[in-house]
C-alpha cells in the first residue's frame, strides 16, 4: 500500500511539472482556485472575489478598474490577461471579444481559465480543456463564476446559486456569500489559503487612489474566507470612521459624533474608533460623557493620553488648558 501511495503521489507531481515545463505555460503560476465577477444592478459597483490553496492569490487574479470592468485570470494564470483585458474593455470591446482576442493569442489557452466583466454587466468566461478538474464556469445576469481542481462539479452551481440568492445585500458582502457557498460545496480539492476581494466603482476616475472602493487581501491563512469575513466588516465600520474624519475636517462635530458611533458599535472594543468618539463628545462640550471613554481607554493604553494632548495643536479639538487637564487627570 505504502508503494501503491508513493507511485501515485510521485505520479501526480510529475503530472504537475510536466504541465510547468510545458514551453507554452512555462514560469506562469498556479492560480488553482474558484472566482466570481460581478456587478450590482443598482449601484453599477463591480468586483472580483477569489480563494485558492496558493499563497496571496489576490495580485494574481483579480483585477478592476471603476467605469471599465474587472477581470479574473486563474487556472495556469496569464498576469497579462487582467490589464490587458482592461484596456480592451476601455476600448469599447465587449467582454465576449476582449475573451476572445486573449485567448486567440495565446498558445496556452488550453490551460487558462478566465472570467470578464464590463460597467454593463456584460460578461464572458472561458475555462481550457486542460484546466484538472473539477473545473467548469456558469455565466449569468451581471455574474460569471468560475473553478478548477475542485472537489467536485458541485462548486460552480453552488456559486452560481449563491449570487442569484442574494440580491439584497451590498456587492461585497454578496461576492463573500458566493465564496463561503463554495467551500461550503467542497472547495479547492487542496484546501484553503489565501483569499481577496476587490470592489471598483461605475464611473471613471482621475484619482489612482480612488479606484478601489474595496480592497481586501488574506495571503496565507488557515480560514481565508473568514479571515476575508472579518477584514470586510472592519473595512466597514472604518468607511464609518472616515466619514466621521470628513465631518470633522468641516467643523461639523454632531456628525462626526454619529459616524463614530456607529463604527463604535460595530467594533467596541477598537480603543481607536472609541477614542474619536470621545473626541466628538468633547467637541460638543459633552466633556463629562468624553471623560468617562477617555479614562477607559487610558487604562488601556496610557498612549491615548498622550496623543489627546497632542490634538488642541493640530486643531482637532476645541478645549482650555484646564478643560485638557480635566480629561487627562
Amino acid at each position: 500500500m505504502k508503494n501503491f501511495l508513493l507511485f501515485t503521489v510521485i505520479t501526480f507531481i510529475s503530472f504537475l511539472n510536466g504541465q510547468a515545463q510545458n514551453p507554452e505555460i512555462s514560469g506562469d503560476p498556479f492560480a488553482h482556485t474558484y472566482s466570481i465577477v460581478a456587478r450590482d444592478a443598482k449601484t453599477g459597483e463591480m468586483a472580483v472575489g477569489v480563494q485558492s490553496h496558493w499563497f496571496s492569490v489576490g495580485p494574481l487574479v483579480a483585477w478592476g478598474k471603476s467605469g471599465v470592468g474587472v477581470v479574473a485570470t486563474q487556472s495556469f494564470v496569464n498576469p497579462a490577461f487582467g490589464p490587458e483585458g482592461l484596456k480592451l474593455l476601455n476600448k469599447a470591446y465587449t467582454p465576449e471579444e476582449a475573451l476572445e482576442s486573449l485567448i486567440n493569442n495565446d498558445e496556452a489557452r488550453d490551460y487558462r481559465q478566465l472570467a470578464i466583466l464590463n460597467k454593463f454587466g456584460q460578461n464572458a468566461a472561458y475555462t481550457g480543456k486542460n484546466c484538472v478538474a473539477e473545473a467548469s464556469h456558469i455565466t449569468g445576469e451581471n455574474f460569471a463564476v468560475q473553478a478548477n481542481m475542485m472537489l467536485n462539479n458541485k462548486v460552480v452551481p453552488e456559486m452560481a446559486k449563491a449570487f442569484t440568492e442574494n440580491m439584497n445585500l451590498p456587492l461585497a458582502e454578496r461576492v463573500l456569500r458566493v465564496l463561503k457557498a463554495a467551500q461550503k460545496a467542497g472547495g479547492d480539492i487542496r484546501g484553503k489559503q489565501s483569499a481577496a476581494l476587490i470592489v471598483v466603482g461605475p464611473d471613471k476616475v482621475e484619482e489612482v487612489w480612488k479606484d478601489k472602493k474595496i480592497d481586501l487581501r488574506v495571503d496565507d491563512h488557515e480560514n481565508p474566507i473568514e479571515e476575508l469575513d472579518r477584514l470586510l466588516r472592519t473595512a466597514r465600520a472604518y468607511q464609518f470612521m472616515n466619514r466621521g474624519d470628513l465631518a470633522m475636517e468641516t467643523g461639523n462635530v454632531e456628525e462626526a459624533l454619529k459616524q463614530y458611533s456607529t463604527a463604535e458599535n460595530m467594533f467596541p472594543n477598537n480603543l481607536e474608533m472609541r477614542f474619536w468618539k470621545a473626541v466628538a463628545l468633547a467637541n460638543s462640550d459633552r466633556l463629562e460623557e468624553a471623560k468617562q471613554i477617555f479614562q477607559r481607554i487610558f487604562d488601556k493604553d496610557k498612549n491615548w493620553k498622550i496623543m489627546l494632548k497632542r490634538l488642541p495643536k493640530a486643531g482637532l479639538i476645541n478645549l482650555s488648558k484646564g478643560e485638557l487637564e480635566m480629561l487627562t487627570e
